[in-house]
């Protein structure tokens, strides 16, 4: 067997990337605290790959929790997506998010290495960049994150670059991805955020059910087409198939590399309105305010690192994604409730 742990493994991204998994030979083992995730999911995933993963309920930050579960297992590698993910959020709460995701990512990496486990593929973000001074924007490009979640990223990642230069055991991939959207072709598992969601994707596909009246544009006055933030959005499907092609990557690589995850293709706000109301015959009502803080204009990758290393290029499209999505939400319209 071989086992990899995939912490934050019933989340979104990670949910999907556990099937990615079992499809081509791992044994993924989850570790979930189950704050922003259903427990529903194995059950879910094992609908999907006929195989329910084994899932321990435990928190990144309780070292001796993963101690038990490192103690039971012999990990080849893990796969670390666990930690707090909203940007408004993380502007309002600052310290519960540097806990989480830098505290939590520090204990994780001591027991790693207690026990001997030096492969990670770690789950970043295209905010370490801030506010790009170019686009598509490259690997090599400035870091300079606008709000305490990309902070929390970029403080994790300068970890793993110091941790990879005093010991050489030590083989990581950093995958920055931009903006995952869409759901596995089943409609089985997909975003379920708690709450009103912060993200746009899951926000304007909860207005097309009806669970939300209207969607919130925040800003039309950016310096881009129509006035609306551009973002790079990718399929999760295609991104868990890069976690994928990173694990099996690892051997070749000594060190730490950072890659972009993403389509190299920017859509505004305005635009995903209008290709999510083609995908599910729905309009979508919405209403612009102020810009929140810490957003930014345009993110959207250039990807060619990742094709050249990893192999990896992003299949989907925006039709799939909108399609793939609705399918979820339409299926599933209190999400896994």
């Amino acid at each position: 067997m071989r086992e990899i742990l995939v912490t934050g493994g019933a989340g979104y991204i990670g949910s999907h990337t556990v099937i990615e998994l079992i499809e081509n030979g791992f044994t993924p083992i989850l570790l979930d605290n189950f704050s922003n995730s259903s427990r529903k999911v194995t059950e879910r995933i094992e609908q999907i790959s006929g195989v329910r993963p084994e899932c321990y309920n435990v928190d990144i930050t309780d070292r001796k929790a993963l101690q038990t579960v490192f103690e039971k297992h012999n990990f080849e590698a893990v796969v670390h997506f666990a930690g707090l993910k909203a940007v408004g959020e993380s502007v309002s709460e600052p310290l519960r998010y540097y806990r989480n995701n830098v505290q939590g990512s520090l204990e994780l990496f001591k027991v790693m290495t207690q026990f001997d486990c030096f492969k990670l593929v770690f789950s970043s973000s295209a905010t370490v960049y801030g506010d790009p001074e170019f686009v598509p924007i490259s690997e090599n490009a400035k870091l300079n994150a606008t709000n305490p979640y990309g902070q929390s990223k970029l403080m994790i990642e300068s970890v793993l670059r110091d941790l990879a230069v005093s010991n050489s055991a030590w083989q990581i991939s950093i995958l920055r991805y931009f903006n995952p959207v869409a759901a596995h072709e089943s409609g089985l598992i997909g975003d379920n955020p708690n709450g009103i969601p912060n993200n746009l994707m899951p926000y304007i596909a909860q207005v097309a059910i009806g669970r939300l009246d209207k969607l919130a544009v925040f800003g039309d006055d950016y310096s881009t087409p129509d006035g609306t933030g551009v973002r790079d959005y990718i399929h999760v499907v295609d991104l868990a198939y890069a976690h994928l092609c990173a694990l099996n990557a690892l051997d070749a690589l000594h060190g730490c590399q950072a890659y972009n995850i993403g389509t190299g293709n920017g859509y505004s706000v305005l635009e995903m309105i209008k290709a999510f109301e083609k995908a599910s015959g729905k309009k979508i009502p919405y209403e612009v305010q102020a810009r929140r803080p810490g957003d930014i204009a345009a993110c959207y990758a250039k990807p060619s690192l990742s094709k050249e290393c990893l192999g990896w290029v992003a299949e989907y499209g925006l039709e799939k994604m909108m399609e793939d999505h609705w399918r979820w939400q339409s299926n599933n319209p209190d999400g896994y409730s």
